[in-house]
């Protein structure tokens, strides 16, 4: 056990929300996780001293527990909290992952003996009471499913708007690496998670094993922007262009749209080409493609273009700024 007060080894006060407790523990985790500090001995004290931490206050009945005897509840059993990285990877899968319950099979491991057979009283009479049954019976420890993974993808643009595969190699309990083959929804954006059934840890005696859940990031483009179904492209022309108006070639997701500059066209323009942005999907219709017209000026200007111009601006007069202030 952690010889530091667990409030003050995550950095949190006392009354901290759950919210809170996650977010300091994930954030001191990743610090001092053993593959960001290979070989350093006192980041891995402090990851497990972290873990220790997170495994009590992130339980409702073990932190009940802590606050109310202190570490001295949690001394004399089998077993404490895991602090393998491999645990903290596994708990990222967040609630619901099968952490945030009070599981007495972590302290008596198959076969140990009942709540009720162990001697003494006061805390642990308290502590163990709750697994009796209402007969006054014990609660036999099954088999353990297989502990949930979670795993970060990042997938280029295309892969992202297209569908497609792509392999992740994941770390496994005793440094084994695995390569997986991940399907690609199309249409999928950052954030989103995907789930591997049966691709966690595997659970023990034939008990199923757990899920991995797989953020994905996807990368930016080189010009194209995403909100949505949408995508965005700036698109540079000519002053003669924006001003005549012009017909001109620009990118899409299949190859190369044409398009039609109305005259008198000013910068930071959107045209819209319709249904050629995301295609749709089993939930979502098709997106669009906004081209942004941004208007290039030459740097070098002869002084016959420089007295074309003054011309133009005497027999244009137009105040750009009118009314923005």
């Amino acid at each position: 056990m952690a010889d530091r007060d667990y409030y003050e080894v995550l950095g949190v006060a006392r009354d901290a929300t759950p919210e809170a407790i996650k977010k300091a523990y994930r954030a001191l985790a990743r610090k001092h996780h053993p593959d960001v500090n290979p070989g350093d001995k006192k980041a891995e004290a402090k990851f497990k001293e972290t873990q220790q931490a997170y495994d009590i206050l992130s339980d409702s009945e073990k932190r009940a527990m802590y606050d109310r005897y202190g570490t001295a509840a949690f001394e004399g059993v089998a077993a404490g909290p895991r602090t393998g990285a491999s645990e903290w990877t596994a708990r990222q899968a967040g609630p619901g992952a099968g952490y945030e319950s009070f599981d007495f099979g972590q302290f008596f491991g198959p076969g140990a003996a009942a709540p009720e057979e162990v001697e003494g009283g006061g805390i642990f009479e308290e502590l163990l009471g709750r697994v009796r049954s209402g007969r006054g019976g014990r609660r036999q420890a099954g088999p353990r499913p297989g502990r949930p993974m979670e795993a970060h993808l990042t997938i280029p643009f295309l892969t992202a708007v297209r569908g497609g595969e792509t392999t992740i190699e994941i770390q496994r309990d005793g440094g084994r690496r695995e390569s997986l083959v991940v399907k690609i929804p199309p249409g999928i954006e950052s954030g989103a998670k995907l789930r591997l059934r049966g691709q966690g840890e595997p659970g023990e005696k034939g008990a199923p094993a757990g899920d991995l859940t797989i953020q994905v990031t996807i990368e930016p483009h080189s010009y194209f922007t995403r909100d949505g179904q949408n995508l965005s492209v700036e698109v540079p022309v000519t002053v003669a262009e924006a001003v005549l108006g012009a017909k001109i070639d620009v990118p899409g997701l299949s190859g190369t749209k044409s398009l039609t500059i109305p005259p008198g066209s000013s910068s930071g323009l959107k045209l819209r080409l319709r249904g050629q942005g995301i295609p749709a999907t089993a939930n979502k219709p098709e997106g669009d493609l906004f081209v942004v017209l941004r208007i290039v000026v030459p740097k070098i200007v002869d002084e016959s273009s420089k007295q074309l111009i003054r011309e133009f601006d005497q027999r244009n007069p137009v105040n750009p700024r009118a009314g923005l202030w």
